[in-house]
């Protein structure tokens, strides 16, 4: 038996009726009735476990991965409406999976990638192609940590490639985000699933954002706190890119955070971009420093940098051309797209946004069954380095 896939969406406010209509429209487009393996990405607008619940009733209790998000995304629709689930099932000979999920990782997130590790190390072998990862997005300041740990406890001579998301709610900082697995649903963990078997991964990354202005250099920091930048407060430099009167008070940052953000110089293994990007969560006005989504070491260059539509577009086509090179003439059997909630309705009017994402999708495949959400932050490995991205777009093709 050949790779089977098929992916259903469902608009309906009721969680039990969406469940069952996405489910159900899945193993339609599928041609089968039970699936091997089942990934769900849902609105946070849903009872999350009765959406979990109806799934996982309508798959025939088919082992489940997957989150809660802002928006999910099925082929050339997409929807951010607070109401939307995509269920994709598959079944296959060729494909082995084995699923989990691990909680705590706000507390120690180097113990959580240690103790998936572990979890995994049965599992693994030559025929290993990858891990899918869906960590809760609120607390992605600590995934480095969890990478770390992962990777420092797998004992595989090969490099284990990562793809994923972190799951989202509606644009809420304070709001749980949610991680599914089988029956389970949590907050603060993250859910995964290793894939094994005989199929060929093909990938790309591309962000979307320009520097504005010249390089800075972080005179003050600790961790991933930056306290100075050029001897001046980070929050009185971040101000400079600002409108006048924007930052009277903390909270007032959250309506920038997602346009505006701060690019370092990429790694030499990363061939494609010439910068990172690292979000701002937070800043503190009571000292005027500024938080970010890594750690940096003072002495660091940096440039603030802002949302581009024709950075995007680009880099989407440059994704297209990389994908269909890789997979050599193949066509893929299943897509996946982790995009991250910036290039979504808080960029681009709806049908933009849905053109481009048709225009995408007809460069790589018109066909394949093509599922994925809006997430905070976004994961996929450059060349053998597992990297957490932001303001970004990882798409995944396995044929």
């Amino acid at each position: 038996m050949t790779t089977k896939a098929g992916v259903g969406m469902s608009r309906h406010h009721n969680p039990n009726v969406a469940g069952r209509e996405a489910a159900e429209r899945a193993l339609q487009k599928a041609g089968v009735s039970k699936p091997d393996f089942v990934f769900v990405f849902g609105s946070i607008g849903y009872d999350q476990h009765s959406l979990v619940r109806t799934v996982r009733e309508a798959t025939g209790g088919a082992p489940l991965t997957g989150c809660s998000a802002e928006g999910t995304i099925n082929g050339d629709e997409a929807d951010e409406s607070g109401f939307s689930v995509v269920v994709t099932t598959i079944s296959s000979d060729d494909l082995q999976w084995t699923n989990g999920i691990a909680r705590g990782l706000e507390d120690d997130a180097r113990a959580v990638g240690k103790q998936v590790a572990q979890d995994l190390l049965p599992d693994l072998s030559a025929d290993t192609i990858g891990l899918f990862v869906f960590p809760d997005g609120l607390i992605t300041l600590t995934l480095e940590n969890f990478f770390a740990g992962l990777e420092e406890n797998l004992s595989t001579v090969q490099f284990l490639p990562l793809w994923g998301g972190g799951a989202g709610n509606n644009l809420d900082t304070v709001g749980p985000t949610y991680q599914y697995c089988d029956d389970e649903v949590v907050s603060g963990g993250i859910s995964y699933a290793l894939l094994s078997g005989k199929a060929q991964a093909s990938w790309a990354i591309s962000h979307g954002l320009v520097p504005i202005g010249g390089e800075r250099i972080v005179t003050c920091s600790k961790g991933n706190v930056i306290y100075e930048i050029d001897d001046k407060p980070a929050v009185e430099v971040l101000k400079e890119y600002l409108p006048e009167q924007a930052l009277t008070e903390e909270r007032d940052w959250m309506r920038y955070a997602i346009s505006l953000a701060l690019c370092f110089r990429a790694p030499s293994y990363m061939k494609d971009e010439e910068y990172v990007v690292r979000g701002v969560p937070a800043l503190q006005m009571a000292d005027g420093s500024i938080i970010v989504q890594t750690e940096v070491s003072e002495g660091t260059s940096l440039w603030f940098s802002s949302r581009d539509k024709e950075k995007m577009i680009t880099g989407l086509d440059r994704m297209a051309a990389q994908i269909k090179d890789q997979l050599g003439g193949e066509k893929p059997k299943l897509v996946f797209q982790f995009e991250c909630l910036t290039r979504g309705k808080t960029m681009l009017r709806e049908q933009e946004k849905l053109q481009l994402l048709k225009r995408f999708r007809q460069s790589v495949d018109p066909e394949a069954p093509w599922a994925g959400f809006y997430t905070i932050g976004e994961i996929g490995p450059v060349e053998e380095h597992n990297d957490l991205h932001l303001f970004t777009s990882v798409v995944l093709a396995l044929s």
